[in-house]
């Protein structure tokens, strides 16, 4: 392990500031990160073939990438990265403890080397089976892809780390939040016709083109009940997931403390119902969103792979999103169009769902719940949110639980009544309401919309706790009446 962390020194990285960021000063590098972020998903891979990047645009919203841009892989090594190692150390096989000082460098220099890993690794499998492919199919342009795919990769590892020790939060959220607002204003916006190529929608070269944007295609009038309601219901329940996350991130149990020498003074300890915020729907979209684009470029290069007859791998998938019904693929993809066939069996003849799509919902979203909780158990663990360590916080401070001594371990007692189930039950219902949204169509795909609403929500708690007295006085009065 002491070689590991040796080599993990030689490995790129960024130094931490040397005193305390003001708000002037995060906000200047989160913006310097954020602006690069989208100068990067702008440039195209040189000598890549775009036909094979368009199958992947629903998975690049979850993992904050542009397929076939600089940056193509997005978070996407860092977050495998990290379930492995949460994995490894949940489950005790790396008997880490991560509330030491040796633990938290162990895990931090082995996560680090797993995430370069994974980006040549990545790097070389997506060129290599096919999710992108060189225009020019030779062993120069293969080897100059994965060069560029890499280096953008590289590139985000780097960002990220910059975000994390000179900005807000973690370059993770923030491309995530990026991603995920982005294709929001395309797909509630845009004038674009998004044909290739693309125009405005009221020039003449668009023809009779509808534009991609929702207000501009009803305004344009070139649409129909069959071809706008789906658009309809993904703005619905886009609102609707907006709002239940907000009350969901409202919702918490308060410990009363009290300080041990000194009477009458006190607070509350608040312990969220969704404790581990969106950390386990990242894990699980970028599980799935790797496992979806390995299997989809598996599947298009002709490989097949079943077990006892049922097909876990197809070759006859057909390159879109689309996959073939009755395959592995099939089951852990999002059942999209399942809303729009239970309204259409309303208001039409006879039910207009099927058993195996009935059996994809419930595969789909048994599995966003069971895993959530299960990622929810470990980052509680490894980040220092277990009961042990919150009683080590609450003790520093010198307070204690009114009506009981002040002993450490009572501390941890009470609060294991608490957090195991709060970690549980957040990790769960996050999971459900990331899976039923992902049905609906909602922009940004469900689980985006979920993610971005956790994300700016506690971006704004970090702003509102630590930043209140050195933002601009304009900025200080938005905040003040948002918290009010």
């Amino acid at each position: 392990m002491s070689m590991l962390m040796q080599i993990a020194k030689y490995l790129p990285g960024v130094e931490g500031p040397t005193q305390d960021q003001t708000f002037r000063d995060k906000l200047k590098w989160t913006g310097i990160i954020l602006l690069l972020y989208f100068i990067m998903s702008e440039i195209v891979l040189y000598g890549l073939d775009p036909a094979q990047t368009t199958q992947f645009e629903q998975l690049s919203v979850v993992l904050g990438s542009e397929m076939g841009s600089l940056i193509t892989l997005g978070i996407g090594p860092i977050v495998t990265a990290s379930i492995i190692l949460q994995m490894l150390v949940g489950s005790q096989i790396l008997p880490w403890d991560t509330n030491t000082k040796a633990g938290r460098e162990k895990f931090q220099a082995t996560q680090k080397l797993l995430m370069y890993f994974f980006t040549f690794f990545e790097a070389l499998a997506f060129v290599g089976m096919g999710a992108i492919a060189p225009a020019n199919p030779t062993p120069f342009w293969f080897g100059a892809i994965v060069f560029q795919v890499s280096l953008g990769g590289v590139f985000i590892i780097m960002m990220d780390e910059v975000i994390k020790k000179w900005g807000f939060g973690s370059g993770v959220s923030l491309f995530i939040l990026a991603g995920v607002s982005k294709a929001i204003v395309i797909r509630l916006l845009s004038p674009f016709t998004g044909g290739d190529p693309s125009y405005l929608w009221f020039v003449e070269e668009a023809g009779e083109q509808a534009p991609a944007g929702l207000l501009p295609h009803l305004v344009s009038g070139l649409w129909d009940v069959s071809t706008i309601t789906p658009e309809i219901i993904g703005l619905i329940f886009t609102i609707l997931v907006f709002a239940v996350a907000v009350y969901a991130q409202a919702m918490r149990v308060e410990i009363p403390l009290t300080f041990g020498n000194v009477r009458g003074f006190g607070q509350k300890w608040p312990l969220k119902f969704v404790y581990t915020n969106v950390i386990p729907v990242i894990f699980v979209g970028a599980l799935l969103a790797n496992f979806q684009l390995m299997g989809s470029a598996m599947a298009g290069r002709g490989v097949e792979l079943s077990i006892a007859g049922f097909e876990i791998i197809s070759p006859t998938y057909d390159g879109t999103e689309n996959y073939p019904a009755n395959t592995l693929l099939y089951y852990f993809s999002a059942p999209t169009g399942f809303i729009t066939g239970i309204l259409s069996s309303f208001v039409g003849e006879g039910i207009q769902v099927s058993a195996t799509e009935f059996l994809q919902v419930t595969v789909y979203t048994t599995f966003y719940v069971v895993m959530s909780a299960i990622f929810s158990i470990f980052w509680m663990r490894t980040s220092s949110q277990d009961p042990k360590s919150v009683a080590q916080q609450i003790s520093s401070i010198g307070m204690k639980i009114p009506g009981h001594r002040k002993d450490i371990r009572v501390i941890e007692r009470i609060l294991n009544r608490y957090i195991p189930p709060l970690a549980v039950l957040g990790g769960a219902f996050v999971g459900l309401l990331a899976a039923v949204a992902n049905w609906t169509n909602a922009y940004g795909t469900g689980t985006g919309i979920l993610l971005a609403v956790m994300i700016a929500y506690k971006l704004y708690e970090e702003l509102a706790q630590k930043h209140m007295e050195d933002m601009h006085p304009a900025f200080r009065k938005f905040m003040g009446k948002m918290e009010g």
